[in-house]
């Protein structure tokens, strides 16, 4: 793996780590592709009790990575909707994936990154965190990732920050559900580790089985909502606006609704 860095200690937990800090983490296509595979991989493997999801260096995940998204503005329909078609099979891999998923986040948790947060089962964060869904400055909207986030904090919290491209920090965060807790960075892992513990006591099978459940009662998320979000985003990758956001942004320029 290019991308990301796999640790696995006695008990079965396994650290998956965003491991590229000198981009924030950002998803790029390669770190899709990497997420894809490793968990299909940990989901058949019976050693493996709990994953913690976290980023190396500063930050948890900062977004999309630049590169991929200026391949995105040269980019047809066919081909925007097949990246975005990677990251929904991705997240939902994630989301369905037969362990507890703990994140561990610190730093810049913007709008992939968001979405990472809003898979997991459990997210503990630093209290000097950020976060934002920063999709609409740049005339784009939070698409593949929006049926988790709106899964996570309802739909009532997640029109609150969806639109808006508001950053907020780890009290607000709470308070939407995107995390369980907030600590100090120096009690981060200590944190984590409760709750860890919990499930090495409990049998694996019974806890894929609940979580499986625990998944059908809720918000449905299913082929034709995956579908409809990917088309989405081909939608607004082709809107007037996303044309000017974009280039404003790598421009280091306001776009005219600024």
């Amino acid at each position: 793996m290019e991308t990301i860095t796999l640790e696995t200690d006695a008990r079965g937990v396994v650290t998956l780590t965003l491991n590229t800090p000198e981009k924030h983490n950002a998803l790029s296509a390669k770190m899709i592709a990497e997420l894809r595979q490793v968990t299909d991989d940990l989901g058949r493997d019976d050693a493996v009790r709990v994953v913690v999801l976290t980023g190396a260096g500063k930050s948890f995940c900062a977004g999309g990575d630049l590169g991929w998204m200026r391949e995105q503005v040269a980019a047809d329909r066919m081909q925007r909707m097949a990246e975005a078609r990677k990251i929904a099979e991705m997240l939902n891999a994630l989301n369905t994936l037969p362990k507890p998923l703990i994140g561990k986040v610190q730093g810049q948790a913007f709008g992939g990154g968001v979405g990472l947060m809003s898979v997991c089962d459990v997210v503990i964060a630093s209290e000097d965190a950020k976060f934002g869904l920063t999709e609409t400055r740049l005339g784009l909207i939070p698409a593949t990732i929006s049926p988790y986030i709106v899964a996570r904090m309802g739909e009532r919290f997640a029109r609150r920050v969806m639109m808006s491209s508001k950053i907020f920090g780890a009290a607000e965060a709470k308070e939407l559900g995107l995390i369980s807790r907030f600590v100090m960075d120096e009690y981060l892992d200590k944190a984590v580790e409760v709750e860890v513990k919990p499930y090495l006591s409990a049998a694996p099978g019974a806890v894929a089985r609940t979580k499986a459940l625990a998944r059908k009662l809720g918000p449905v998320i299913d082929e034709k909502i995956i579908e409809m979000t990917i088309n989405a985003l081909a939608d607004a990758w082709e809107d007037p606006e996303a044309a000017e956001g974009i280039a404003a942004f790598f421009d280091k320029q306001k776009p005219s609704w600024a």
